[in-house]
């Protein structure tokens, strides 16, 4: 019998081997940056840096963690924690991972601590402490490892279930905060915490590219728009409804959005670079003759450890790292086409497709691209 993908990912020997390969990419980051350690807060690094094991968040929308990884130039891990968290963090989060716990009083600083452990001056932090340097570990979570790619699937497989199951219960009525409802009470069921939640209806969708709930009420036309984080990786996606037959300029919209998401998809090509995809981007809205409305809303770009590690912009210097896992959002005139896809040497793997939903085919160059359609009720 072959083992699931929920047993792939806790292999303790690939486990083993993806801590090893992440301690080895952040030493040469220490050497490259003549560090002689340093500290870890924010969630996504320190997800990324144990293999998904450790999830510190204690509020919701906190971008730091109750505890901190400090490593040093010398290979000496802790995490330093608040005694009062100790317990926990011990039995639940670091287990067998190999890191010494540095506790001090919940109303005192670790600062001191955190400079003596250092051993030396040359100090960086991923959040702006005093007497270190503030450096960015974005470029160490690409390319993803096999055992990531295993987790990222699995993940977006369970989201993409919740999508479509939430998407197909809806009825003219229901509100946007119901929907919303709906949605969380699904992944938090299955172990996964929803970080976005954007439930827009009729009019609302239409005018405003982020329709957070707002009591809206549904009438033909609902969105549930969403991102979802497991093993402290995340996945995007977005679907649609539509009760009654869809007009002709909205079906329209879908046709040029799924042009623009393809054509994204299609230059999706190691080395890459956010300057060039949004050029492929820019002209793409042109082609379509919707030139202005990528004015309107950001267009996506990689993701992982959080909803998008940086954003295409017409003078980004960031490059593409395959195997490395994508959500590009373009949006025009009520319509978006957004999945999580994973860009590999020659292929582009949509991870979050909803099968039993309408799908609108566009082929470039010989290669057909697949971005969702309008489920019409």
């Amino acid at each position: 019998m072959n083992p699931s993908n929920e047993a792939i990912a806790q292999d303790a020997a690939l486990k083993s081997a993806e801590l090893d390969e992440k301690q080895q990419r952040l030493a040469v980051f220490l050497d490259r940056n003549s560090l002689s350690a340093i500290l870890l807060s924010r969630h996504e690094n320190i997800a990324w840096l144990t293999a998904g094991q450790v999830e510190a968040r204690v509020a919701a929308g906190s971008e730091t963690a109750i505890t901190s990884l400090l490593i040093t130039h010398d290979g000496l891990r802790y995490y330093l924690s608040p005694r009062n968290e100790a317990p926990r963090l011990a039995d639940e989060e670091f287990a067998g991972l190999g890191y010494e716990p540095v506790l001090y009083p919940w109303y005192q600083s670790p600062a001191i601590l955190i400079h003596e452990l250092a051993g030396g001056t040359a100090l960086g932090s991923d959040t702006p402490i005093a007497h270190a340097r503030h450096v960015n570990l974005t470029s160490l979570r690409a390319p993803l490892l096999p055992v990531e790619i295993v987790r990222l699937r699995t993940l977006s497989r369970q989201t993409a279930d919740v999508t479509a199951a939430v998407l197909e219960s809806l009825q003219p009525g229901v509100t946007e905060q119901e929907m919303a409802a709906r949605t969380a009470a699904a992944l938090i069921e299955r172990g996964i915490t929803p970080t976005v939640l954007l439930m827009g209806v009729d009019d609302r969708i239409r005018k405003y590219k982020h329709a957070v709930p707002r009591g809206g009420i549904l009438e033909r036309y609902g969105m549930v728009n969403l991102c979802a984080r497991k093993w402290g990786l995340v996945v995007s996606i977005t679907r649609f409804v539509h009760f009654g037959s869809v007009p002709e300029d909205l079906a329209a919209s879908f046709v040029a959005a799924a042009r623009i998401h393809s054509e994204l998809l299609h230059a999706t090509r190691p080395g890459a670079t956010s300057a060039q995809l949004f050029d492929v981007a820019r002209e793409a809205y042109k082609s379509v003759g919707a030139a202005e409305e990528i004015e309107l809303h950001h267009q996506g770009g990689p993701c992982g450890y959080t909803e998008r590690d940086w954003l295409i912009t017409p003078t980004g210097e960031e490059t593409v790292a395959i195997p490395q896992a994508f959500a590009w959002n373009p949006s025009l005139r009520g319509a978006k086409a957004e999945d999580t896809v994973l860009a590999g040497e020659n292929h582009t793997e949509v991870l979050t497709e909803t099968p039993t939903h309408p799908v609108i085919e566009t082929v470039l160059d010989g290669v057909t691209y697949r971005s969702a359609g309008v489920l019409q009720r």
